[in-house]
């Protein structure tokens, strides 16, 4: 084995495999736990505060304010657990939060019953760092000095307690600078995370490109060396050819020779002994868990099924380019992505489907120099007695169907 094909062989299944410890995506699900759980503590902290002091504000505005926040506060928690609308949620929570404090004033009837600070001081912090998980860097930056300062504004009125200027400010002050600080740590841990997935993505690519390269340099030795061993001597045989026997010898020696070279078309160089569906679906599945965006893994009936050598590397190889492409072509973290394998179906012995809910395309707008689809996946599983169906429709996402062996109509994929 050469030290090229040594150097891209995929790690032993059995091995195991590190996950990206800082991909954007786990980032993403760490942040939204982490800051809602945050915001939870403070808000049950807060929560009798804001009790005392409904009596001095307007009813029933001042009620409704509380309920808004504080059941949004509970409710982003739970959404942070199934990991479902965690981002637009804090961003309503954070402007309700802003609006409540500009409108204070209105609110407030009895600056007694207040006292010193209005409850909104105390989630100041929290809803900045909301701020900073849910909003754009720019925006989230406007917010972590607007909310502050709208507040400082309204500590120094009667209705906020009328504490002069200057510890006004400083409240103010502080409330930036702790904003300040959890808006740049989240933003610096954003943008290290991705970071790494444009690296993850850009190695993958070099990956496909090694593995298409070594298969082509494969082929191109084995071609080499049957056009010197057959056909370069069948042409030899042919020009000195001076009587019919020689002639039909030379006839014969092309027949040859063509049948040498689909053979060797057909062919792969690997070895013909078996593999189990178990440890190619092992294979695939890793390779899936590795990527920032995580596929949904349905595998089924692969225990008993096996299958030559080249075919389960052509299958994977072309597995992996499908779940590439729809790395770098279908759209972020926010595209649901699936990945199914299944043995012995009604219309192959493997039968697998990457499907994404991303941009799309369409194929008839595919430039003919990329390769990807064509050379990568089509036509990898066509050498080796395979099948590979793409559907794609711009805004309604892809499926790749793979199956091998190939199925004499086209198949539809299975529910």
């Amino acid at each position: 084995m050469s030290a090229t094909s040594a150097s891209i062989r995929p790690p032993h299944p059995g091995t195991s495999q590190p996950r990206n410890p800082i991909s954007r995506a786990r980032f993403e699900r760490i942040a939204g736990r982490s800051v809602s759980a945050f915001g939870l503590v403070f808000g049950l902290q807060t929560l009798p505060a804001a009790l005392a002091q409904l009596s001095g504000v307007k009813e029933p505005w001042g009620l409704i304010t509380v309920l808004v926040i504080f059941v949004g506060l509970a409710v982003i928690v739970l959404l942070a657990i199934i990991q479902k609308f965690v981002r637009p949620a804090m961003g309503f929570l954070a402007v309700a939060f802003f609006f409540a404090i500009v409108t204070w004033p209105l609110l407030a009837i009895d600056p007694d019953a207040i006292g010193p600070k209005p409850w909104v001081w105390f989630l100041c912090s929290v809803f900045t760092a909301f701020a900073a998980v849910a909003f754009p860097l720019w925006l989230a930056t406007a917010y972590t000095f607007l909310v502050p300062i709208a507040y400082g504004v309204i500590r120094a009125l009667p209705s906020g307690g009328g504490v002069g200027a200057e510890i006004a400010g400083l409240d103010a002050l502080y409330a930036i600078i702790l904003g300040g600080v959890i808006l740049v740590i989240i933003a610096m841990l954003r943008q290290a995370a991705s970071a790494v997935d444009a690296a993850q993505s850009q190695a993958l690519a070099k990956y496909a490109n090694a593995v298409r390269q070594h298969a082509t340099e494969v082929e191109r030795v084995q071609v080499d060396a049957i056009v010197h061993d057959s056909v370069l001597t069948t042409l030899l045989s042919a020009a000195s050819a001076r009587t019919p026997e020689a002639k039909e010898l030379a006839a014969r020696m092309a027949s040859d020779a063509i049948g040498h070279l689909h053979a060797a078309e057909a062919s792969s160089p690997e070895d013909q002994s078996l593999v189990g569906l178990d440890r190619l679906s092992e294979r695939i599945t890793t390779a899936a868990n590795a990527f920032s965006s995580p596929f949904e893994l349905d595998v089924r009936d692969i225990e008993v099924h096996t299958l030559p050598v080249n075919v389960a590397e052509a299958v994977y190889s072309a597995t992996v380019q499908a779940m590439v492409n729809s790395m770098q072509h279908a759209g972020g973290v926010e595209v649901a992505r699936s990945l199914s394998i299944r043995g012995g179906s009604p219309l192959a012995t493997v039968h697998i489907v990457v499907r994404d809910e991303g941009r799309g395309f369409d194929a008839a707008e595919v430039p003919a120099e990329r390769l990807g689809l064509r050379v990568s996946i089509r036509e990898r599983l066509a050498k080796v007695g395979g099948h590979a169906r793409i559907e794609s429709e711009i805004g309604h996402g892809t499926t790749v169907t793979i199956l091998w062996p190939s199925s004499e109509t086209d198949p539809e994929v299975l529910t």
